[in-house]
């Protein structure tokens, strides 16, 4: 009976430890990116031991993932349902709430969420009023996940803090804090590369946080930092697959080749799933195989990737450079009317703006999700790139208040504009009648670029709009003429001849100074001799000069007929 009851214990030790390995291997998944070999570990787990919390967790942070990589929402929906019926059975433990409150925080519910973390840091403390520092960490997961518009980071960042100085090993939270650095506000890129780095000396193994602090630099696009870092997580670990992938991105809009070396790799150390198969898809696209990745998308169609949330997308890249524009826009539209919208990239918005700014009456739909674009993009290159592009547009609808407000949030991110950037500037000043502020742009620009016109010429320009009689416009028109154009009469002859012309305009109509006027045009014939307009006006200046002055002789020796009567005498 002894040797019964003991191999009975035995049995149950055994079977409790090869249970707790398999979550421990369903999380080791969950650090590759390899969530479908998590979700397939953890289900297992689930389905032999459904009372245990942490198989219960774990499961659901899998389904979250997923989520989060695939954008599928019935994978949050899963975990929703798995921790909801958790609940229902009675188990209230606080790793079920946190769970819970992190389904909450990506369905926008931060309230709720809130109280559950609390409650589960209460419940957990120690004796002494000791927080446990591995709630704190799974309460820091749960805020870390998701864009900068979802959850509350800085919530984050404070449990996670309190998390650290407990636990002075486990690299998860430094990763954890670094990441809610980052949607925090994209300045904050110092302190989450300064907690990444904390993680790689608590475990100098830890791939995936040499690979954030590359993901960093990446986004700031500085490739030899990039290099380095990316380097130091594939040295540390060759089988992390996600930098792989991230080298591919970098390199499929620079380097094509490059590109499909770097999704080699990572398909060869990542999962066989629906995202694999859609990179292969997207690369197929980059290389300008349109044809190839439309097969790839119709496979995935074809079988268990049917219903994958970027699969529309993929149709819109390829049927887009086909020149096939109505099937592109439905795919497009579906893929947008499907995809939840945390779980749209930046990329997303992008390539629907560019979809719809070429479409007549589409054009606020452009703007709006280029708008999209510029909140979510860390890179302020790229932020650049979607203002101008909105700010185009703008011009295009005729709307220059609106151009100026974008122009304006561009050059507040620019650190060192360009000529064109202070051009635009004040061109948009101008045309949305915000004289003062182009005139500065102006001035800026003849300070900066005194070799060109542009300045001078904007600055004639405004005087121009701030009176329109043309007297405000004399001063910067003559010095026009003779700071900058007469440095070069051979090049800028008729441009000279113009500005001449314009004063000579000016003192006839507002002065009734004919003979300044005469000599404007004058010098506008100097300098463009073959102009018949300028000829002409002279010719009527001229005359009506000269009529002018004799009809002033006339009266002023014209004698009444009682002064000739007494010259007779």
């Amino acid at each position: 009976m002894k040797k019964a009851i003991l191999a009975l214990l035995l049995g149950a030790f055994f079977s409790s430890a090869t249970i707790a390995q398999s979550v421990a291997d369903g999380i080791k998944y969950l650090y590759y990116q390899r969530n479908k070999s998590a979700v397939e570990t953890l289900e297992k787990v689930y389905a032999s031991k459904s009372k245990d919390v942490q198989a219960i967790y774990w499961l659901g942070q899998a389904y979250l993932a997923e989520y989060g990589l695939s954008g599928n929402k019935s994978d949050l929906e899963k975990a929703k349902a798995l921790y909801q019926k958790a609940l229902s059975d009675g188990m209230n433990d606080p790793y079920i709430w946190i769970g819970m409150g992190h389904v909450e925080i990506l369905e926008g519910k931060n309230a709720e969420a809130r109280q559950r973390f609390e409650a589960a840091i209460t419940n957990t403390k120690g004796k002494k009023g000791a927080e446990n520092p591995d709630i704190l960490k799974a309460i820091g997961r749960a805020e870390s996940d998701g864009s900068s518009q979802i959850g509350d980071p800085q919530y984050g960042i404070d449990v996670l803090t309190r998390a650290k100085a407990l636990d002075l090993t486990n690299p998860d939270i430094d990763m954890y804090l670094g990441l809610c650095y980052l949607k925090l506000s994209s300045d904050k890129g110092g302190e989450a590369v300064e907690a990444f780095r904390d993680a790689t000396v608590r475990d100098p193994n830890y791939a995936a946080a040499y690979w954030r602090i590359g993901r960093v630099y990446r986004s700031q696009n500085n490739l030899p930092s990039m290099n380095e870092w990316f380097g130091k997580a594939i040295a540390a670990d060759a089988k992390f697959a996600p930098v792989y992938h991230d080298y591919f991105e970098y390199y499929q809009e620079r380097d094509i080749n490059a590109a499909k070396e770097f999704l080699d790799k990572y398909v060869a150390n990542a999962d066989k799933d629906c995202n694999t198969e859609f990179f292969v898809g997207d690369y197929l696209f980059r290389a300008g195989k349109y044809q190839e990745s439309l097969a790839k998308a119709d496979e995935m169609s074809s079988g268990e990737c049917k219903d994958y949330p970027r699969l529309p997308l993929l149709y819109a890249y390829d049927y887009n450079r086909l020149g096939d524009s109505t099937k592109a826009l439905n795919y497009l539209q579906k893929f947008l009317g499907t995809m939840p919208s945390s779980q749209l990239k930046p990329t997303d918005y992008v390539f629907a703006g560019n979809m719809f700014k070429s479409i007549s009456g589409y054009e606020d739909s452009a703007v709006a999700y280029l708008s999209k674009a510029v909140d979510m993009d860390t890179v302020v290159k790229n932020k650049l790139a979607y203002i101008d592009t909105i700010s185009t547009l703008y011009k295009k609808l005729n709307n220059p208040a609106e151009r100026l407000v974008w122009l304006k949030k561009s050059f507040s991110l620019n650190q060192n504009p360009s000529n064109r950037d202070i051009y635009d500037m004040g061109d948009a000043a101008l045309a949305a009648g915000d004289y003062t502020l182009a005139n500065s742009m102006f001035e800026k620009y003849k300070e900066k670029y005194p070799n060109e016109i542009y300045g001078y010429k904007g600055m004639v320009d405004v005087a121009q709009k701030m009176d329109s009689t043309g007297a405000a416009a004399v001063i910067p028109m003559n010095n026009l003429i003779n700071d900058f154009l007469l440095k070069d009469t051979t090049k800028y002859g008729t441009t000279i001849a113009y500005y001449h012309a314009l004063l000579g305009t000016y003192y006839v109509n507002e002065k009734k100074d004919y003979d300044s006027s005469i000599i404007e045009f004058q010098k506008a014939l100097q300098f463009d001799p073959a102009n018949p307009q300028y000829k002409q006006y002279l010719d009527i200046l001229i005359k009506a000069r000269d009529k002018r002055k004799n009809s002033s002789n006339n009266s002023g020796n014209s004698k009444s007929p009682a002064d000739k009567s007494k010259t007779k005498k």
